[in-house]
């Protein structure tokens, strides 16, 4: 982004514009690249927020919905990583197995939850 961009998304003049994105370089929340006419700004995106893992198996998908959700049953499953209903089922078995969850109730009521 440069001034003017920020100028005409913020509606503000150039004196203005360049007080607000000094102040913004100065708090470390962009970071400013080259100078007078030819400056833009970037994000300043810390290291830490890049390397967060992101669930990759279809079964790590699973147990952070539930960590975020609290449970999860078939029909979410499915909807979640858009699969069919036996591959919902499986995976959810397979949880269960390893004692990573574990169900609670029967039937289409089945909810799986973490275990305590």
């Amino acid at each position: 982004m440069t001034a003017s961009d920020y100028q005409r998304l913020n509606h503000v003049d150039s004196v203005t514009a360049n007080r607000e994105l000094h102040g913004l370089v100065q708090a470390g929340m962009i970071e400013q690249h080259s100078t007078r006419r030819w400056a833009y700004y970037t994000l300043n995106v810390p290291a830490e927020a890049e390397a967060l893992p992101q669930p990759q198996t279809e079964e790590e998908k699973i147990l952070a919905y539930v960590r975020q959700h609290g449970s999860i049953n078939n029909t979410e499953c499915r909807d979640f990583l858009g699969i069919e209903p036996s591959r919902a089922w499986y995976l959810l078995k397979k949880l269960c197995a390893h004692e990573l969850l574990k169900r609670q109730g029967e039937k289409r009521w089945a909810r799986y939850v973490l275990p305590p």
